[in-house]
């Protein structure tokens, strides 16, 4: 069942406010497969969490500190990662960007 319109234009889809500097717009999903582009001033914080979701994600712009398990890399625009699910991960912002990220199963929690 899909649940929107096949096309998510960026000018017409509204950012919800996260606090902290971090904004999310939610793109298309289903139950199955979901995306989201979240915007992080400089400084931000992404806290460390886990989720029973797969998370792959790409860095349009900015610049992130990302911890993934044990492991702290510094990732920059045009660079990505990936997450299995129950691995603890979480990102500072170095430099303003945005990242989109795709999970699946989709993430009931961000459409409430």
């Amino acid at each position: 069942m899909y649940n929107q319109t096949f096309f998510q234009v960026s000018d017409n889809i509204g950012w919800t406010d996260l606090g902290n500097g971090v904004s999310r717009q939610m793109l298309g999903h289903d139950d199955k497969l979901m995306m989201v582009k979240v915007k992080f001033e400089t400084g931000a914080v992404g806290a460390m969490h886990q989720h029973p979701h797969v998370q792959v994600s790409y860095v349009e712009s900015g610049s992130f500190e990302l911890t993934i398990g044990d492991e702290v890399k510094i990732l920059n625009q045009g660079d990505g990662y990936f997450v299995p699910p129950g691995i603890l991960h979480g990102c500072v912002c170095k430099e303003a960007g945005v990242l989109i990220d795709a999970f699946t199963p989709a993430r009931a929690d961000f459409l409430i």
